[in-house]
């Protein structure tokens, strides 16, 4: 009887990592989807604070004094604009959220640029 039981978990444990080789990502996929490349765009000051307002200010409040997330007003002294377009992009632990299938890659950007001036 003992027999039978590890056999069977034998074969669950060979199915599972059969399985596991063909549906898991593989190291180039995951670098790929790890590369978070900021596209060039030119600054939009307009469009990037109606952006701003319409996302970011429920957290960051209206003046971007913080609240629920940080102080923004002088993240420009802290991070690049290349920085900030990944954390806009990707998002940051529990607290800021990824942005990526909200806005397009481009008003990503333009935030990222707009922020990177407040210094």
């Amino acid at each position: 009887m003992q027999k039978w039981i590890m056999s069977g978990l034998f074969f669950a444990a060979c199915t599972l990592a059969i399985v596991l080789i063909f549906f898991l990502p593989g190291k180039e996929q995951v670098a790929q989807e790890n590369k978070t490349q900021m596209p060039e765009v030119t600054l939009n000051a307009e469009q990037a604070e109606a952006i701003v307002k319409a996302n970011c200010i429920s957290c960051h409040g209206d003046q971007l004094e913080g609240g629920n997330g940080p102080s923004l007003q002088t993240i420009g002294a802290v991070m690049s604009p290349e920085e900030l377009y990944k954390v806009i992009h990707r998002g940051k632990g529990q607290m800021m959220p990824s942005f990526k299938g909200q806005l397009e890659d481009e008003e990503i950007a333009n935030v990222a640029l707009w922020l990177a001036e407040k210094k």
